[in-house]
């Protein structure tokens, strides 16, 4: 934290310098006030000859959890003192839930990749830039890797299930640690908090839309077939193939395919479906498919990890589909009809969200 903070006090300095009208004065680290609270870092600022404070609290996260804790300790710290000064929350990385909550508190911000928002006395700085630190991008990815993901399969089923850690890592089929790992995530982000009961979900809403943007369909290999099959005959094989009697799936309909069971919204002339080693050959005999480099209307993706095929609801005899999450997920990034039939889906059958 130290290094941090002597970082935070140059980036303050290095602002604050680009405006004429400032003058910095002094710039104290782990400033004590009158009754011995403590703020990180204290900047003696002039404006046109009048004095002012800006009194910074520095974290190594900025996330919404952690924003709301530096603006306590900052309000803490001020209401105890008789000099008036700007609050400031400084961060390697602050994003734009972060920004606006800085804003909804009036808190000037500042992090280290050059996001800033200061007003004080007649001086305004407000700053925004597109980059992002590749640590963030990575834990931010990491919330909705396949084993955290299957974490928030189960929370997203009841979002106000109250969880206890261990009772959710075995209905999940993961680690306590991958669990205690997603539960940081979502209690940083402010999407869950916690009860006396355990972990539930404040704000799925939020959840699901920053899943729909870092989403990435799952790892398989992509099969094209050709069938004789359409219509009406192609959906009775289909459903004769996937509703064959066994406790474990082998196959479903996904995407386009799912949400034509699901809520119907806009047809193609293709058909979607996941497998795994078994059910793309079941697939194969049962829908009288061909292979084809061109002028495919099935496509099979062959899963790497087809734990998905557990997650499938059975909308009709034999028409097993992907869960309306899944397939709201792939309906996402299947191009601009398909973010249509996932916003139609969402409205339909994503009913816990409201």
């Amino acid at each position: 934290m130290k290094s941090l903070e002597g970082d935070a006090a140059q980036a303050l300095k290095g602002l604050l310098e680009q405006v004429p009208v400032v003058k910095v004065v002094g710039i104290e680290q782990e400033s004590a006030g009158s009754d011995h609270r403590k703020v990180d870092i204290v900047a003696h600022v002039e404006v046109s000859g009048q004095r002012h404070l800006l009194v910074c609290e520095v974290k190594s996260s900025g996330q919404p959890r952690h924003v709301r804790m530096a603006v306590l300790q900052l309000r803490n710290f001020l209401a105890h003192q008789e000099q008036q000064a700007t609050p400031v929350f400084i961060a390697p990385y602050l994003s734009p839930e972060a920004q606006a909550l800085c804003r909804e508190e009036s808190v000037g911000y500042l992090d280290l990749e050059g996001n800033a928002r200061l007003l004080f006395d007649s001086v305004f700085i407000e700053r925004t830039v597109a980059s992002k630190p590749a640590a963030e991008r990575r834990e931010f990815k990491s919330l909705f890797k396949p084993k955290s993901a299957q974490v928030l399969r189960v929370m997203l089923v009841d979002p106000g299930k109250a969880w206890r850690v261990t009772e959710l890592a075995k209905s999940a089929e993961v680690s306590l640690g991958h669990v205690s790992n997603v539960r940081t995530g979502l209690l940083d982000r402010e999407w869950a908090k916690v009860s006396a009961e355990g972990l539930f979900l404040s704000d799925p809403d939020a959840l699901l839309d920053a899943w729909r943007e870092a989403y990435e369909p799952p790892a398989g290999k992509r099969i094209s077939f050709y069938t004789t099959l359409h219509g009406g005959a192609f959906e009775e094989a289909a459903r004769r193939v996937l509703g064959s009697a066994s406790s474990t799936r082998h196959a479903a309909f996904a995407s386009f395919s799912a949400a034509h069971w699901l809520a119907p919204f806009a047809r193609t002339g293709t058909q979607y479906l996941y497998a795994d080693e078994v059910g793309v050959d079941a697939l194969r005999t049962g829908l009288s498919l061909t292979s084809a480099s061109k002028g495919e209307n099935v496509v099979v993706t062959v899963l790497k990890d087809p734990v998905l095929l557990q997650d499938t609801v059975e909308s009709a005899p034999g028409a097993v589909c992907t869960s309306p999450l899944q397939t709201y997920l792939d309906l996402s990034v299947a191009g601009e009809r398909g973010r249509e039939a996932a916003d139609h889906l969402r409205r339909e059958k994503l009913t816990w969200l409201t």
